[in-house]
């Protein structure tokens, strides 16, 4: 069995085994790391699976007319694209390239969004070319670029107008978007959002949907939610005398998860009922039509499914000081500790059940001194050769990751029920230089 005070932060199948190591979907992650090497990523495909309906679930089960789309953002490739239109997801797109492996894991083109704060013209081409279901309109320059698109290919799309309701989610500051200073969206304080609704109404081209907030990400409190919520549909109410038909409303995702131990996120039934609740209650406090609901849970699908798993190396003890334990990923695979000062568990892969008896700092092996994923945890006396497991960690380090001082970005590999699929493999020496002339 888990240490049970951190069980809560690994995925839904995390065990131990008669060896003495831990399992991840009955898959041994010592053996899974002599088979693909480290670093590695883990899935969890009954983790990801289930988040994907409990989320979908929660929101269904309050509100009928709600649609989940996942935040392509905290992860994506084909393989899990296919899985999240599986289970009936669509797709939350920020780039061209995110919109290419939607297009390549066939998500059904009518749910997929795409978001960002300057969509370059290319990418707006292809979008609307590919018959994307909504674009998530974000400065007048893009409305006024995705209207000359749509004029010149004789089409007319579907959009969003993003607002930002300037509600304080209490997260970190590079990852608050929903206060007034902020790059993404436009302001209901300053009069942008208003002149931005009246100008897609008035585009020939463009079809306005709805409205789309985003508060930050990871939000623990519910009370953001409903506040942003009320307002941004109070300011819907009075725009209708412009002609705005609310027929669409998103209040982005954002969701949280257990990091740490002491980590307590609100369930999706927590979110959904903040949400739907304070939805429901304004409309008919304002005389409004109930708008389908579209939320995009990213971080909260993935993160949780995600183990990463590292062989120990040098160690490096300065009596009275620290002991680093170096291992043979870090920043390059993880930014997360350096970006954001983000925290986490570490649990020994080759000896779960040990009794954790050094205080130690589990520092990579990149060429900066801030690389360091884990400062003053406890293990058991470590070695050379150990396997270290950290959680939660399916969601931004993968799709962060990068070839600093040249190291190749790990593979990922799916498990389920004692099988293991590899669906990134190792990039090679030559993969890196691919590009290079």
């Amino acid at each position: 069995m888990l240490p049970q005070h951190i069980a809560h932060v690994f995925p839904d199948t995390t065990d131990t085994n008669p060896a003495g190591h831990l399992t991840i979907g009955r898959c041994d992650a010592v053996e899974l790391v002599e088979e693909y090497g480290t670093p590695l990523y883990v899935l969890d495909e009954a983790t990801l699976r289930s988040k994907c309906r409990q989320f979908a679930g929660a929101f269904a089960s309050r509100y009928a007319n709600a649609q989940a789309v996942y935040a392509s953002k905290a992860y994506i490739n084909p393989a899990l694209a296919r899985i999240f239109a599986e289970e009936g997801l669509g797709l939350d797109v920020v780039s061209g390239g995110e919109l290419a492996v939607a297009m390549a894991g066939e998500v059904p083109l009518e749910r997929v969004y795409f978001h960002g704060n300057n969509k370059t013209p290319a990418e707006l081409e292809e979008a609307v070319a590919a018959g994307i279901g909504r674009v998530v309109v974000d400065s007048f320059h893009e409305l006024d670029l995705l209207e000359r698109i749509c004029a010149e290919t004789g089409k007319t799309q579907d959009i969003l107008v993003r607002v930002s309701p300037g509600i304080d989610p209490h997260t970190h500051a590079y990852t608050t978007t929903g206060i007034i200073d902020s790059k993404f969206g436009f302001s209901i304080q300053t009069g942008d959002a208003e002149k931005a609704v009246t100008q897609a109404i008035a585009a020939p081209h463009l079809n306005l949907q709805g409205l789309h907030f985003h508060l930050g990400s990871p939000i623990f409190e519910l009370e953001p939610y409903q506040a942003a919520t009320d307002l941004v549909l109070r300011f819907a109410a009075g725009m209708r005398e412009q002609g705005l038909y609310l027929q669409e409303f998103s209040p982005g995702g954002g969701f949280a998860i257990a990091y740490t131990r002491n980590d307590q996120p609100p369930s999706p039934d927590d979110y959904a009922e903040a949400i739907v609740s304070t939805l429901a209650a304004t409309c008919e406090e304002l005389g409004m039509e109930q708008p389908s609901l579209v939320i995009e849970p990213g971080r909260s699908i993935i993160g949780p499914a995600g183990v990463a798993l590292y062989r120990i190396g040098a160690i490096k003890e300065i009596p009275g000081v620290r002991t680093y334990v170096s291992v043979d990923g870090g920043m390059g695979d993880n930014i997360r500790p350096a970006l954001y000062q983000a925290s986490y568990e570490v649990l020994s892969a080759n000896r779960p059940a040990a009794e954790p008896d050094a205080t130690v700092t589990i520092a990579g092996k990149y060429c900066e001194s801030g690389d360091v994923l884990a400062s003053d945890i406890l293990l058991p006396t470590p070695a050379a050769g150990d396997v270290i497991a950290i959680p939660a960690a399916g969601a931004y380090c993968p799709s962060m990751a990068s070839n600093y001082n040249l190291n190749p970005r790990p593979p990922i590999v799916l498990v389920n029920d004692g099988q293991s699929r590899l669906i990134r493999r190792r990039e090679s020496y030559a993969d890196m230089m691919l590009c290079d002339l």
